[in-house]
């Protein structure tokens, strides 16, 4: 319980932070595309260590496939929504287009939750963080053009609140739904995740940094890696000790 708190907090925060950094402070539009493009490149792992291959142990690669599928159709249909209401660039657009990414990727974090190893989850936290910060920087400052900063700022403080809240609900209302429904969930969050990531953030982020978005990109894809081979190394040393430990007990001697 206190784990969920802690990196629902820290995923949360980034997005308060993001907007006081956008409000208060200058954002360079080429720090800000580095950013967004490193949370991709690590999004992407992710969404396919983190969520997309434990599912393949619980159910079989036609589910797998028909979730991640309709997780990315209902999320570009609901941007697909959005886009033609708000447009692209007007503030409450922002708001909902951020509001609509986050809770698939807070709800999955909510998910990864449940006997996940804490380097697996701050992998995935890491990644959310990483994203949530500058596009919130980069959504208060276009709002704040025709708003005051203090309207802003609440109601980005509401969209992180409210994303607070789906990844709440995902550890606690599905941690006792059985594993195959846990695995098709992650996946549908999963497919989510990717869809934004090919319709918002590659896309923004090589309009504003697109000499080295690529290797940004990169970069993040291997710092999510480094962090699943921690997890992974502590996972690995977690169990033989444990067997260690049945072994002595088990000795007569």
């Amino acid at each position: 319980m206190l784990m969920m708190i802690i990196v629902v907090c820290v995923v949360s925060g980034a997005l308060l932070l993001g907007a006081a950094w956008g409000l208060f402070w200058s954002l360079p539009k080429k720090l800000e595309g580095f950013m967004i493009a490193t949370a991709g490149g690590a999004l992407i792992v992710s969404a396919m260590s983190e969520l997309i291959e434990p599912a393949l142990g619980k159910i079989s690669l036609i589910f797998v496939t028909l979730s991640v599928a309709l997780g990315a159709i209902v999320f570009t249909g609901v941007a697909s929504l959005i886009k033609k209401k708000f447009g692209n660039d007007s503030g409450g657009g922002l708001l909902a287009s951020v509001t609509l990414d986050g809770i698939p990727e807070n709800l999955a974090l909510g998910v990864a939750l449940i006997g996940a190893g804490p380097m697996q989850v701050a992998a995935l936290a890491g990644s959310i963080f990483l994203s949530n910060l500058p596009e919130a920087a980069g959504g208060a400052k276009e709002m704040a053009e025709n708003q005051s900063r203090r309207r802003v700022f609440l109601l980005w403080g509401a969209t992180a609140a409210l994303l607070s809240v789906a990844a709440i609900a995902g550890n606690l209302l599905l941690s006792g739904v059985a594993a195959e429904y846990l695995a098709a969930i992650r996946c549908f969050a999963a497919g989510a995740v990717v869809a934004s990531l090919a319709t918002a953030v590659f896309p923004k982020a090589y309009r504003e940094d697109n000499d080295i978005a690529g290797i940004a990109t990169a970069l993040g894809l291997l710092l999510a890696l480094a962090l699943g081979e921690l997890g992974d190394g502590s996972d690995k040393q977690g169990n033989t000790s444990n067997a260690g430990s049945v072994e002595a007990t088990s000795d007569p001697a």
